[in-house]
């Protein structure tokens, strides 16, 4: 697979882009439900899950689960989203204590902020989603496989 990029010129643009996101997903990554976000501080990964969430069917207000770690949102027809924000994970065995592998093996999708401290226990089939912001304020998706199969 070759990589995918997203362009978003501005804010108003961020449901477009998660629509493409989601297109991408169903046509070139059927059954791929585990996806980790990377990029800076600030680059927009939090608002660009909202974005993606709304655009499955989720009514759920989405927040940055920094504290919780794990938040849980409904879509439309009924599956679940698990957001994980694990910014504040020292270590593998903390996240595997908040119950992250039961979820990112499951048939539900799981998109995961900072997610170098699990990558070894990531699914083969987890998709890498970087987002970078460029020097004018736009963004670019980078839409890849985690690990080449």
């Amino acid at each position: 697979m070759i990589n995918t990029n997203i362009y978003i010129d501005s804010l108003e643009q961020i449901n477009q882009a998660a629509k493409q996101f989601v297109d991408i997903l169903s046509q070139q990554y059927p059954n791929r439900y585990c996806i980790a976000f990377y990029g800076s501080m600030g680059a927009g990964k939090t608002t660009f899950i909202s974005a993606l969430c709304k655009q499955l069917g989720s009514k759920d207000e989405v927040s940055s689960p920094t504290f919780s770690i794990i938040n849980n949102y409904q879509t439309s027809d009924g599956h679940n989203i698990y957001h994980f924000d694990l910014y504040r994970i020292n270590d593998i065995e903390e996240a595997m204590a908040a119950g992250a592998e039961e979820y990112i093996y499951g048939n539900d999708y799981c998109f995961i902020e900072w997610p170098n401290i699990i990558e070894p226990v990531l699914p083969n089939n987890t998709l890498k989603a970087e987002i970078k912001e460029t020097e004018n304020g736009k963004r670019i998706i980078t839409i890849s496989p985690l690990y080449q199969l």
